[in-house]
């Protein structure tokens, strides 16, 4: 396993697995975390011996969500960087499976959402908390959760703040299954892609991306809801509510 600092790589049998690595804070997301991400995320797709991608979090965390200093001092440009790792998970060409183990909070949510297949272990807790913090969805999440559970679950989440356990996650679609371990069960289903001939598998990822949305390459997609959002989002980082409300979450 290769340390880089926020981030962790290692390869097992043509499958990387990528761990977002600051236990003590929950994997909050920083820039240089994000930074981190996505050169783990390219390093993957340059080596011809890595078929499938794995993403968790290390400790008892996901990912928390983005860290509340960095949030509260971001202009739009500061968003996309706190974005850009999780963006990674999302246009990487090779299959993607999160291993969510503990809590997928916000930002974290959106990286759980960013990957092809979710696996749930039973201390999962999928929460998108926007709303909460008097903050606007950002990073896509809008569309990627509609595409994930549909217009009335995904409203629920973001509009009235439903919070998804485990079963409650595979039970609407939001997880494909919950594993006590689910890196070992990530594992197991990346067996699939890592034994196919890695051409079949960039090629079928490829083609799925196309024929989500006839007429739309998903990729666009998720990038035109990204830059939706971007505005309406900094605008409520720079609102007082925001800052009330980011003040209190801090103090807690």
């Amino acid at each position: 396993m290769t340390d880089s600092g926020l981030v962790l790589f290692s390869v097992t049998d043509r499958v990387a697995l990528i761990t977002v690595n600051d236990p003590d804070r929950r994997n909050a997301v920083t820039g240089a975390m994000s930074a981190q991400l996505r050169t783990a995320v390219e390093r993957a797709e340059a080596d011809p011996n890595v078929h499938a991608v794995i993403v968790t979090g290390a400790g008892r965390a996901f990912c928390a969500g983005a860290d509340l200093s960095a949030l509260g001092a971001a202009t739009e440009d500061g968003l996309l960087a706190l974005y850009d790792g999780f963006m990674a998970v999302a246009q990487c060409a090779l299959p993607t499976i999160a291993a969510v183990n503990g809590a997928a909070v916000g930002a974290g949510l959106n990286l759980a959402l960013a990957a092809d297949v979710r696996i749930a272990g039973p201390a999962a807790l999928f929460d998108t908390r926007f709303q909460q913090l008097g903050l606007h969805p950002g990073g896509g999440a809008t569309w990627m959760l509609h595409r994930a559970v549909g217009p009335q679950v995904a409203r629920a989440a973001l509009l009235f703040g439903m919070r998804f356990d485990a079963e409650a996650a595979v039970h609407h679609g939001l997880a494909l299954q919950v594993a006590d371990d689910p890196v070992a069960a990530a594992m197991t289903l990346a067996a699939g892609p890592a034994s196919a001939p890695r051409d079949v598998v960039l090629a079928t990822k490829a083609t799925m991306r196309t024929t989500a949305s006839p007429g739309a390459v998903e990729g666009d997609q998720h990038e035109f809801a990204k830059r939706t959002e971007l505005g309406p989002q900094a605008a409520t980082v720079e609102s007082p509510e925001f800052a009330a409300r980011l003040a209190a979450a801090q103090r807690r």
